[in-house]
């Protein structure tokens, strides 16, 4: 009975952590093939150096999950990408934070990428 029990509370804290925060939109990686090329958005890649370095779409900018976001333009959308979409999730709520309106997570990030 014990085991059932974390197991409940396991799954139920992965649904926290994955559900979108208030304010922060969510598209699929068919949806960014739509938007991609649009000059009026900002598309930011969060991962690592290496990780964006070895497959990367070339749009998004490079600036890992911990840098200074708030160079960012608040005037534009800000799209943003990870690996799997976790930590684009995190930027996302950090830049809601710091004010930005208009923030968008790529659900599935580059592993479900297709481009």
């Amino acid at each position: 009975m014990e085991i059932w029990f974390i197991v409940v509370i396991a799954i139920v804290f992965i649904f926290w952590r994955m559900r979108p925060a208030k304010g922060i939109n969510t598209i699929s990686t068919d949806g960014l093939k739509d938007i991609v090329n649009d000059k009026d958005k900002v598309f930011v890649d969060v991962r690592t150096p290496g990780e964006y370095q070895s497959r990367n779409i070339r749009q998004f900018k490079n600036i890992p999950l911990g840098s200074d976001f708030s160079k960012l333009p608040k005037d534009k959308e800000i799209v943003v990408i990870c690996q799997s979409g976790m930590r684009s999730a995190q930027a996302c709520r950090q830049l809601k934070k710091l004010g930005y309106e208009h923030v968008t997570n790529v659900r599935g990030g580059m592993s479900a990428w297709r481009g």
